[in-house]
């Protein structure tokens, strides 16, 4: 349907534009909060224009949803649309930390079809296309395979009481970076408890899902994309053989929170 490496090329540049503003690289940055302890950086916008622009001419027909672009519900008569965070983990970015990535995925009939991460602060190129596999920097990968809950592996900088029977691990500031650690068997778990976006995830859970992992919401239920109201409480994605205790675990505090 479109040229991948064509696609590989466009994420690959917006990766660098955004690198060559990363205050980590030495570079003066100007960025704001969008909201109270929402950061946004020219950054960010400079990479969504691009973005949107290239991706336009690749694919005309795809709809569009981003997290720096006001949101169009037109879009939810098409069946093909890009979900793109240009800098997922501006926390991060806006502090010279490396935990962020450029998110983009295609999602044709609310399922995506491809999903592209580039994190050149850590030297990362995450590709997956649905039904044939997940790669890093072009090596195939494949997901945790944890069978026991206690001990998983979570990308976190603290645990909570009743969580102390995990492990904490490396947390990127990126949620997309984050999903992607269970998806190259970096982590076992990783679980949000909050309403999120679906440009935040939609690429990083392809490539979770299509290296072997288990990706659904707080509840196990399955995702959607290209829904009218561009969010679902919580994701969960770890290893297939702890899902269900994962769910169990999460299951009264997600009834709580929600």
């Amino acid at each position: 349907m479109i040229d991948r490496s064509h696609l590989q090329a466009i994420v690959r540049e917006a990766g660098r534009i955004a690198h060559s503003r990363w205050p980590g690289a030495g570079h003066a940055l100007h960025s704001w909060d969008k909201t109270p302890g929402s950061p946004v950086s020219e950054a960010d916008l400079e990479v969504d224009r691009f973005l949107k622009r290239e991706l336009h001419r690749l694919l005309p027909s795809a709809a569009w949803l981003s997290e720096e672009t006001a949101d169009d519900k037109v879009r939810t008569q098409s069946g093909l649309i890009w979900l793109v965070d240009p800098i997922d983990g501006t926390r991060d970015f806006v502090a010279g930390r490396p935990g962020w990535a450029v998110s983009v995925a295609l999602v044709s009939s609310g399922r995506p079809l491809i999903g592209m991460l580039s994190a050149p602060a850590r030297g990362e190129e995450w590709i997956a296309v649905a039904g044939q596999g997940a790669t890093l920097n072009g090596e195939p990968i494949h997901a945790s395979t944890r069978a026991e809950f206690s001990g998983a592996r979570v990308p976190t900088h603290s645990l909570p009481r009743e969580d102390r029977d995990l492990v904490a691990v490396e947390q990127p500031n990126s949620i997309a970076l984050r999903i992607a650690m269970v998806a190259d068997d970096r982590a076992d778990l990783v679980a949000t408890l909050r309403w999120g976006y679906e440009w935040d995830i939609a690429a990083a859970t392809l490539i979770a899902r299509e290296a072997g992992a288990e990706v659904t919401d707080a509840f196990g239920r399955p995702l959607a994309y290209n829904k009218h109201d561009p969010r679902d409480f919580g994701v969960l994605v770890c290893s297939p053989a702890i899902h269900a205790a994962a769910v169990e675990r999460l299951a009264e505090r997600a009834k709580a929170l929600r």
